[in-house]
């Protein structure tokens, strides 16, 4: 696929091939939760004529391959378009100059500023995200060993958040507000020496799985997004036994079916525990005493 070919993918069937649905459809003007982060009200716009995204929480926006820099936590253009033809599928010209994007003319405005961000990590003690992760059951028995606190400053703005690392040294970020990454973008792996992997796309369904206290011993992998599957197919290429706890959408089905055409019957759908609800988290969530 060259750049115009995926700039031309529907982003709204590109959300759906990632497993997110609009919640809201208003004429050209599709209405979502944010993919990237948390949020209570869908913010998230996406304008089906023009093909581009608007969120009203953050002030971004753009297209495909902006959307992907949300996803990805990387400003590099290419690493963009792996991330969309990666969730896609298709494959990416070798001549990278074929989906570079095309040089601005003097007269043109300069690119958009793009900040970095220099982060500072410690241990898990700031007391607003320990409460988010026990509304969603989440106790700091499993947190503090499993995630770090990642404290940076963007735009002037000081921002804390639950981070994840993965096996590349990026992290995972959540909080009450914001669902983002990191870069480097790629999974996360927790190796115990186990002939067992068990498989998640989130970390938080991770985290879920051990306060439910479902084993121990065996040995974690969390994709971190479906989109980078095949990334894990070297470290699942030597198990035994794969359990995969996916989400019970389009996606996780599709992943699922992924992995069975590779594993055969190495691999092992416990979706059915969480029956009737989307992910092992919301399943924790829904066990939780009421008040």
């Amino acid at each position: 696929m060259n750049i115009e070919e995926i700039r031309g993918i529907p982003i709204t069937d590109f959300l759906a091939r990632l497993g997110h649905e609009p919640t809201a459809r208003k004429g050209n003007e599709w209405w979502y939760s944010a993919p990237y982060r948390e949020e209570r009200t869908p913010s998230f716009r996406v304008n089906i004529r023009k093909n581009v995204w608007q969120d009203f929480g953050t002030g971004g926006g753009g297209d495909i391959f902006h959307l992907a820099g949300e996803f990805t936590g990387s400003s590099d253009f290419k690493e963009q378009a792996k991330f969309i033809v990666a969730a896609w599928g298709g494959v990416l010209p070798e001549n990278g100059a074929a989906f570079r994007p095309k040089e601005k003319k003097p007269d043109e405005h300069p690119d958009e500023e793009t900040c970095s961000v220099k982060a500072t990590f410690g241990p898990l003690y700031n007391k607003v995200l320990l409460r988010y992760l026990e509304e969603r059951g989440i106790c700091s028995d499993v947190a503090l060993p499993n995630c770090e606190e990642v404290r940076y400053t963007l735009r002037g703005k000081r921002y804390f958040n639950i981070g994840f690392r993965n096996i590349s040294g990026g992290y995972e970020l959540r909080n009450r507000l914001f669902k983002g990454s990191l870069s480097p973008k790629d999974i996360s792996l927790i190796d115990n020496g186990s002939d067992t992997c068990n498989l998640f796309e989130g970390f938080i369904d991770y985290l879920s799985w051990m306060v439910l206290g479902l084993g121990c011993g065996d040995d974690y992998l969390v994709l971190n997004s479906v989109a980078l599957l095949e990334r894990s197919y070297g470290f699942l290429d030597k198990y035994d036994h794969i359990l995969c706890y996916l989400d019970r959408d389009e996606a996780g089905r599709r992943t699922l079916e992924t992995l069975r055409k590779r594993y055969g019957n190495r691999i092992e759908d416990c979706s059915a525990l969480y029956k009737g609800f989307k992910d092992l988290n919301e399943y924790l969530q829904n066990r939780l005493p009421q008040d």
